[in-house]
C-alpha cells in the first residue's frame, strides 16, 4: 500500500520501515529458527495447532509508542504476566521443532552487549531474549540515527496515542516462513482456545 509521508518525519515512511517490513507487523513470540532435521513443517503446523488450543485469549491493556534501544515499537501498558506466560510456553512447546543454532549464528548473538542471563538463554533457546529477558514489542521501525529518534516519536506519539490506549486481546497464534525473497508471510492462523 502506499505510505503516508507526514511532513514531521526526517525521512519517508518507506525507508523508517524497510527492515521491520521484512517480518511484517507482528508481535513475536518464538523468534524464528530453522526447522529440525527430524521435523517436518506438517509436523510444525499440528504442533502449532494444538499449542493454540491449550492457550486461551489473552486481555492486553493497552499499547504505547516506546523507545527500544534505537528503534521505535509498540510495548503493552499493565500487566504483563498472561502474555509472558503465553510467550514462554509457545518457546518451550515448539522447541523441539528448532535446529540448534550454528557457532556463526551463536557467534553473531553474542556480539551484543548480552548479559549473563541473555548469554545462557541464548545457548538453552536459540535466542537470548526470551523468558525472563522477553519484552513483548511490535516494532514500526528500523534502527534510527541518534537525531532521528525524537522527531519520529514526536510524530507519531499523536497519531497513536489515543488509538492506542484501549484494551486489546491477543487472540490468534500465527506460523509465518521466510520465502526465498527473503520476506516473512503467513503459513497458518490459529484462534487461541478453539
Amino acid at each position: 500500500m502506499d505510505h503516508p509521508d507526514p511532513k514531521e518525519l526526517p525521512c519517508a515512511v518507506a525507508k523508517l520501515t524497510a527492515q521491520p517490513r521484512k517480518y511484517g507487523f507482528h508481535g513475536t513470540l518464538k523468534p524464528p529458527f530453522r526447522l529440525a532435521k527430524d521435523q517436518t513443517a506438517g509436523d510444525l503446523k499440528l504442533a502449532c495447532q494444538d499449542l493454540a488450543q491449550s492457550l486461551s485469549p489473552v486481555a492486553l491493556d493497552g499499547l504505547a509508542l516506546s523507545r527500544i534501544d534505537s528503534f521505535l515499537a509498540l510495548t503493552l501498558e499493565g500487566d504483563t504476566n498472561q502474555i509472558d506466560a503465553l510467550a514462554r510456553k509457545t518457546v518451550r512447546d515448539l522447541d523441539r521443532f528448532r535446529a540448534p543454532s550454528s557457532a556463526r549464528e551463536l557467534e553473531r548473538r553474542q556480539k551484543a552487549d548480552l548479559t549473563s542471563t541473555q548469554k545462557a538463554l541464548l545457548l538453552r533457546w536459540g535466542y537470548p531474549y526470551v523468558m525472563e529477558a522477553f519484552r513483548f514489542h511490535m516494532t514500526l521501525t528500523g534502527p534510527l540515527d541518534t537525531g532521528q529518534v525524537d522527531p519520529v516519536y514526536k510524530a507519531l506519539f499523536p497519531k497513536t496515542a489515543t488509538l492506542l490506549a484501549d484494551p486489546q486481546t491477543l487472540c490468534d497464534l500465527t506460523l509465518v516462513g521466510e520465502g526465498p525473497d527473503g520476506m516473512f508471510r503467513e503459513i497458518a492462523r490459529y484462534h487461541l482456545g478453539s
